[in-house]
């Protein structure tokens, strides 16, 4: 296995840097025959020349641009590594990494993560979608800083992981306006029949949803059983059928796909969990998702 000396890498940034042997000498306090001499051992294990002389001044070849660009990037995250470690500003935007349960609406997801962009520090938002158990494997091993889902972890699972409830709010009918107008007026009885989208069965929304159903003795037409809530709202759009909206995101998908309410699903509440590897969360943004989501999004 090749290993990189990163001495000699910091000899030949710092020269780069400073514009010469001398300079970087004089920074590092040694002999420039010194810094010569690791800068010489660096390019003979690259098997490249970094440097070029041009008169009296040494400049970066191509190949030096290059690895002046990695070494730069390298010590940068150096000194990042320090001032986290020390507790201090790093000038750099603070990662983010969260995985979102493939269940989880979009919509809903956008909402709890929004408060992550009002921290005075600057964040780097990824965001992953994936199956719960898949993407606890992935925090277990602190790939993800946080899993947001509609449902707490498992206790069968064998990840350790610590569920944070974050809210419920209760759920909608929702579909294009001819489809309102036609069973609005008789809602909830009137929907005996009638064309319907609905999540997959073995989702919490779909359980719910099925139990409400039965209890109300209702048996909608199931046109479709979908996974995805975008393709649901894409359907439901374009008047497929009649398809659950939670609460808190109602008026948006409503103003952007151009659909009405049904009317309130009484009964139903849906729960969202963040998920973390720790007791308490920590992650600042994580710990701002929290607390918005507690105090203001969710009723």
């Amino acid at each position: 296995m090749e290993w990189l000396n990163y001495h000699h890498l910091l000899y030949f940034w710092l020269a780069a840097r400073e514009g010469g042997v001398g300079r970087a000498s004089d920074e590092l306090r040694l002999a420039p025959s010194t810094v010569s001499a690791q800068i010489r051992a660096l390019e003979h294990a690259l098997d490249e020349k970094l440097f070029k002389r041009v008169g009296r001044r040494l400049e970066l070849t191509d190949m030096g641009r290059t690895v002046y660009r990695y070494a730069d990037e390298i010590f940068g995250l150096g000194r990042e590594l320090l001032d986290t470690v020390k507790d201090r500003p790093t000038g750099r935007p603070m990662r983010l990494v969260v995985g979102v349960a493939d269940v989880l609406p979009k919509h809903v997801a956008r909402r709890i993560l929004q408060p992550a962009f009002g921290l005075d520090t600057a964040v780097r938002l990824t965001c992953l979608d994936g199956k719960p158990a898949d993407l606890l494997t992935e925090l277990a091993v602190h790939r993800l800083d946080v899993v947001l889902s509609d449902a707490p972890v498992d206790p069968h699972v064998s990840v350790r992981a610590f569920s944070h409830l974050l809210g419920e709010c209760g759920v909608v009918l929702a579909g294009t306006p001819a489809l309102t107008k036609r069973y609005k007026r008789r809602f909830p009885q009137g929907l005996d029949g009638a064309p319907m989208l609905l999540p997959t069965p073995g989702t919490m929304l779909r359980r719910s949803l099925d139990q409400w159903l039965e209890t109300a003795g209702i048996r909608p037409a199931i046109i479709a059983e979908l996974e995805d809530s975008a393709l649901m709202t894409a359907f439901g759009q374009a008047g497929v059928g009649l398809f659950p909206v939670h609460a808190i995101v109602a008026t948006e998908v409503c103003r952007q796909y151009r659909v009405r309410v049904v009317g309130n699903v009484p009964d139903v509440r849906e729960r969202f969990y963040a998920i973390s590897a720790e007791r308490r969360l920590k992650h600042p943004a994580v710990v701002a998702i929290s607390s918005a989501a507690r105090e203001k999004l969710f009723d």
